[in-house]
């Protein structure tokens, strides 16, 4: 049996105002940067580690407001043999914690509630830190006149325990500066290096035997110890004199000559990503030691590890891998990342993702997206499997297809005076308007603001089906569509295609397909398929034998200007990933204003990101 951190808040330290976050054996911190990631991390080592870095720019700050206080709130709860809440901690954990700390809800369940509050005196220019224990776990407020960690703080106790240690570790790891440094969790390990007097007695008599060999073997070592006895003509010395030793003499200083190799070759010929790996395991090695231990004493034992961009240097493989090896770590593990390897390769219910607008926010699958395997199904292969990248996205715009995937990045550039990889806009085609759902809950679960920029059809299917599509998505009948500002739809019987048409841009889509084929090529398609078959409708007309409705083909009218214009279509859709970012640049060096539409998803999302995003 064991315990785990079930619940993080935080409020006044750093970018964090007031934030709660659940955690698992194994939490995976997506987002952006700058967006929370590491202050959370950090806080922790606050509330259970080494709290030598705190300055007064982490007492959170914005604008004329300023924390007077941090505040770090714990929720230890305890597990059984499954890793599944129980109602009571072990007899290990409960002689630990002792029955000063522990506290019991109204359902009976057992809970240690942790709280560091650290104030800033400023007449002893130092860092005042209370730890204490809650007499309950207040609810949860964030933006309420009265906070949770407004509630009686209790009487000021520690509870720093050595059987619960907390592990660190930044992204700027190297396994050449562990080897050198005797504090590293390497260090440690070669410290405790213990043998018996007669292994140590054997191994330095073989020892001294190699040096012998190694010596008299070598003309050069030989003389070097020749010369250097001259030594004795001038010292009055009582020792052995010169002892030349290629090999260190006592067991005790062999760490000093430590070194690891891989592949033949020693670490400093391997590269930044072979190195922080094999950092990274060596405090998989150190914590391994210590459960074994904390095992062979039967003594309770959770260490807490944070880590920091584990996927640093390493190519995709590698860092699947590594989210692997991490998490099978004992203890529990918060591992921040940028990376969308591992954040596909953990398990959806491990991650959180933090965004930041006004404020820092969190965001998690809840329970009941969780235990639906088909909705998990759909997520994991229409968003994860393909789009990793948003989930470090401050803003995603859904659309139906390939055009608008291609040609809104280049017209958001040239309208809002940045790339959208600068801004942190990702623009997703999800290939038809029933696959929104898929994708607008996994945003909705992570806190990414959204908007949907959608095809309109002449009978109004298209906005029916993304009308029930909110409506599933909110839990809510009253969902107005009317009046839904984060979705925009062009205009009657458009896709994006024949709105560009629409919208009056045909001298730039024919100076477009000309750069993309040739001169002649839109008079060659007229001329080549104009009369040939379309496609099939069905008419009003049954069968008299079957009673089915019976289909007639259509066939391609390209005559006049609307045939002219069915003809440009035509072209435009059977070619769309190769057309699509020429006839962006022609319409930008037009001159022309853009489409109406894609203005007003522009303007859209300039309500939505702060100004300092866009220029």
């Amino acid at each position: 049996m064991s315990i785990l951190i079930k619940s993080v808040r935080i409020a006044g330290f750093r970018g964090l105002k007031n934030i709660e976050v659940e955690l698992e054996q194994t939490t995976v911190l997506t987002g952006m940067n700058n967006s929370g990631k590491t202050s959370f991390l950090k806080a922790l080592q606050l509330a259970l580690g080494n709290r030598q870095f705190l300055s007064q720019d982490d007492f959170y700050i914005q604008g004329n407001e300023k924390a007077e206080r941090i505040t770090i709130d714990l929720l230890l709860i305890p597990l059984d043999q499954d890793d599944h809440q129980t109602a009571e901690f072990s007899e290990k954990w409960e002689n630990l914690f002792t029955i000063n700390r522990i506290r019991t809800n109204d359902s009976g369940d057992s809970f240690v509630p942790l709280r560091t509050v650290i104030t800033f005196d400023s007449i002893k220019n130092s860092y005042k830190t209370q730890p204490s224990i809650l007499q309950t776990w207040p609810d949860f407020k964030s933006d309420d006149t009265t906070d949770w960690f407004e509630s009686e703080s209790g009487k000021e106790q520690s509870f720093r325990f050595d059987e619960i240690p907390f592990f660190y570790m930044d992204a700027q790891r190297d396994i050449l500066d562990d080897i050198k440094l005797k504090s590293s969790y390497l260090g440690k390990m070669l410290s405790k290096i213990e043998y018996s007097k007669e292994v140590v007695q054997q191994l330095e008599e073989q020892i001294k035997a190699l040096n012998e060999t190694t010596v008299s073997n070598s003309p050069i070592l030989s003389n070097i110890k020749t010369t250097l006895k001259e030594l004795d003509t001038a010292m009055d010395s009582n020792s052995e004199g010169i002892d030349i030793t290629p090999f260190t003499k006592k067991i005790r200083d062999l760490s000093k000559g430590f070194s690891i190799n891989y592949t033949d070759l020693p670490m400093e010929y391997h590269g930044m990503g072979t190195r922080s790996w094999s950092s990274l395991l060596t405090l998989k090695s150190f914590i391994s030691l210590l459960n074994n231990n904390a095992d062979n004493d039967d003594s309770a034992f959770f260490p807490i590890l944070a880590i920091e961009e584990p996927e640093a240097h390493l190519h995709p493989n590698a860092q699947k891998k590594l989210y692997g090896q991490i998490n099978g770590i004992a203890g529990q593990k918060i591992i921040s990342t940028h990376s969308p390897y591992i954040a596909a390769a953990a398990d959806l219910k491990q991650i959180r993702n933090f965004y930041k607008d006004d404020t820092v926010r969190c965001g998690q699958f809840d329970a009941e997206l969780l235990n639906h395997k088909e909705n998990l199904r759909k997520i994991n292969r229409q968003v994860i499997s393909t789009r990793g990248e948003i989930f470090f996205s401050k803003l995603l715009v859904f659309c139906e297809g390939e055009t608008e995937e291609q040609v809104l990045p280049i017209f958001a550039q040239h309208y809002l005076g940045k790339s959208s990889i600068e801004m942190g806009i990702d623009f997703i085609g999800v290939d038809g308007c029933g696959n929104y759902l898929t994708f607008l809950r996994f945003a909705e679960a992570l806190n990414i603001p959204w908007i949907i920029f959608s095809d309109h059809d002449q009978n109004g299917k298209v906005k029916k089906d993304i009308h029930k599509t909110l409506k599933t998505l909110y839990k809510d009948d009253s969902v107005d569509i009317e009046r839904e500002t984060k979705v925009i739809f062009l205009n009657d019987e458009c896709d994006f295609e024949k709105y560009l048409i629409d919208s009056e841009y045909i001298e730039e889509i024919k100076l477009a397909f000309k750069k993309l084929q040739s001169e002649t090529y839109l008079e060659d398609q007229i001329k080549a398929k104009d009369g040939t078959k379309k496609d099939r409708i069905k008419t009003a007309k049954t069968c008299s034998t079957c009673k089915q409705n019976i289909y007639t083909d259509t066939l391609r009218d390209y005559s006049g200007d609307d045939g002219f214009k069915a003809a440009l279509y035509d072209c435009m859709t059977s070619q769309k990933t190769q057309f699509a970012p020429i006839i962006a640049e022609e319409i930008i060096n037009s001159g022309k204003a853009l489409p109406p539409k894609v203005i007003e998803l522009f303007e859209i999302i300039k309500t939505i990101l702060p100004s300092k995003e866009i220029s």
